[in-house]
């Protein structure tokens, strides 16, 4: 995957559109999918006031499936959506978080790999992975550990430069990642 520039301005707007809209269409399904449901499956208000005794009346079994339902609707609606022009910048945004999930669960050898043995593809991702992370960071406003970012991605281009290897983003592919 390769590094693009996103403007910060359109992607939060975007993803707060988005985050709104999501739960105002999953507020409205589940009611609609919870009313159906309990229109179509339970007993009538009047037979369960005469069997008020032998039967739980409880409609939360079919509140919960309209939630459910609810909630696989909204998640098949964003599937379709996500490869729109509207829903570029906050595909992009996940889609590069979940390489830096791939990343950080093997990062430990990477790093190893790269400070220690001076393994060249390991540089590579380690690069790929500060400079997209710094672009998260930024696009999500978590400035908290963004120095310890910084001194991170300073060590490994000193490391870089020491090692005299030639290393660019360009250079990272995500099956890179499976030799660690």
């Amino acid at each position: 995957m390769k590094i693009v520039e996103i403007d910060k301005t359109i992607y939060r707007q975007r993803l707060n559109r988005v985050i709104i809209g999501f739960i105002v269409v999953l507020t409205l399904l589940s009611l609609v999918f919870g009313t159906a449901l309990i229109a179509t499956f339970s007993e009538p208000i009047t037979e369960a006031i005469v069997n008020q005794g032998s039967e739980d009346t409880s409609n939360f079994k079919y509140n919960f499936s309209g939630v459910v339902l609810a909630l696989l609707s909204c998640a098949a609606i964003l599937h379709y959506l996500k490869t729109t022009p509207f829903f570029y910048e906050i595909y992009y945004v996940w889609q590069m978080k979940q390489i830096h999930n791939v990343i950080y669960r093997k990062l430990k050898k990477i790093k190893k790999a790269a400070f220690q043995d001076h393994n060249q593809k390991a540089m590579i991702i380690l690069n790929f992975y500060y400079t997209s992370l710094h672009q998260i960071y930024v696009l999500d406003d978590n400035t908290l550990t963004l120095s310890s970012l910084m001194l991170e991605q300073q060590q490994l281009n000193e490391l870089m430069l020491a090692s005299e290897q030639s290393i660019d983003i360009e250079q990272f592919n995500k099956k890179l990642i499976a030799e660690f």
